[in-house]
Order: structure tokens, then C-alpha cells, then sequence
């Protein structure tokens, strides 16, 4: 059993995933620093200096900070737009590497350059 799970672990999608995540948490922290101190000061100072993230209903002895909720969307909003983007690119470069791999003509194999060199050699007997 130890040994399935090894070669299970040690296949090239689950280190893909692996890495995916590592990658994928950095680029959140990213992103959350750059709209938790970049963009939301911006977008407050045109708000006229609201700040999102101090937002909140108290209900009894409960707060309900909302804030934090539209902050979340807004992470949000940026993250899907930024992958969005990213994926755009990808998709381009790669139908742009596919049309010009479908221009270029395909190389004759070894078989058929020989066969190819034996017709010639026929043709010229």
C-alpha cells in the first residue's frame, strides 16, 4: 500500500498540483497586497476616505462587519480579472504558435525521403 501511494504521489500531475498550490497561494498574497494597499485607498479616497474594511452593524453584543465582505468581493473581482487576463495570453500565444506550426510544412519522415531517393534512382535507370 505504501508503495502505491508513492508512485500515486510521485506522478507528474499530483507534483503539477503541488506546485500549482504553493504558486497560487504566493500569487494570492500578492494580490491581496496590492488591493488591500494599493488600490482600496484609492478607491476610498474617491469615495471621499471611506474605508471599507471598518464597515459594520452592531446588532446586541454582535458586530456584522460587511466591510470585510465587499473587501472580499473586490479581491475577488481582481483575482478572476488578473487570471482572466492571464489565461487570455496563454490561449493567444498558443493558437498563435498552433497557426504557424500548421503553416510550416511538415519535414518528410526517414522513410519517405528514402523512399523518395529509391524512386528517384528507379526513375533514373
Amino acid at each position: 500500500m505504501l508503495k502505491e501511494f508513492r508512485d500515486f504521489a510521485m506522478r507528474g500531475n499530483v507534483l503539477d498540483l503541488a506546485i500549482a498550490v504553493v504558486v497560487g497561494a504566493a500569487f494570492i498574497a500578492i494580490v491581496t497586497s496590492l488591493v488591500d494597499d494599493i488600490i482600496m485607498p484609492l478607491v476610498g479616497i474617491l469615495l471621499g476616505g471611506m474605508d471599507f474594511t471598518s464597515l459594520a452593524i452592531t446588532v446586541g453584543e454582535a458586530s456584522i462587519t460587511y466591510g470585510n465582505f465587499i473587501q472580499a468581493i473586490i479581491n475577488f473581482l481582481i483575482i478572476a480579472f488578473v487570471l482572466f487576463l492571464m489565461v487570455r495570453s496563454i490561449n493567444q500565444v498558443q493558437a498563435r504558435l498552433a497557426k504557424e506550426e500548421e503553416e510550416a510544412p511538415a519535414e518528410p519522415s526517414r522513410e519517405e525521403q528514402l523512399l523518395t531517393d529509391i524512386r528517384d534512382l528507379l526513375k533514373k535507370k
